[in-house]
């Protein structure tokens, strides 16, 4: 059985409608902080295995050609998408950012352990 979808000629409203975004369509989105400044982008996304939930987006930040670039997993639910921005908001600012969870490319997080999740999870969300 062929699962495949092929896009092809059908355009933009095959990959993103007024709910529905394709994934490649949001890495290499903006993202800004409540005043609407620049802070990076979302360099790929974490999805869920089991529940199909974004679980989070990994913003980049500086750097210059991939080369000293940090990187941010954010929860998905803090982020919000701003049409007026054509990004993503989310409400810090850059001294909540320089404290957050990051890592280098050169040194990936272990996604399959709780306790650096927990610690992202930790820092941005607020106890339920």
């Amino acid at each position: 059985m062929n699962y495949t979808t092929d896009v092809g000629q059908r355009g933009l409203e095959t990959e993103e409608t007024a709910q529905l975004i394709a994934s490649d369509k949001v890495e290499g989105t903006a993202v800004y902080d409540r005043n609407g400044n620049h802070l990076g982008q979302v360099h790929h996304l974490m999805i869920d295995k089991h529940t199909g939930q974004i679980a989070y987006a990994v913003m980049s930040f500086g750097g210059f050609l991939g080369i000293g670039e940090n990187f941010y997993p954010l929860p998905w639910k803090v982020l919000n998408y701003g049409p007026n921005l054509g990004g993503y908001i989310v409400d810090l600012d850059r001294n909540r950012l320089d404290k957050a969870p990051s890592f280098e490319s050169d040194n990936m997080p272990d996604w399959s352990d709780r306790r650096y999740t927990g610690r992202i999870d930790e820092y941005w969300l607020p106890p339920i």
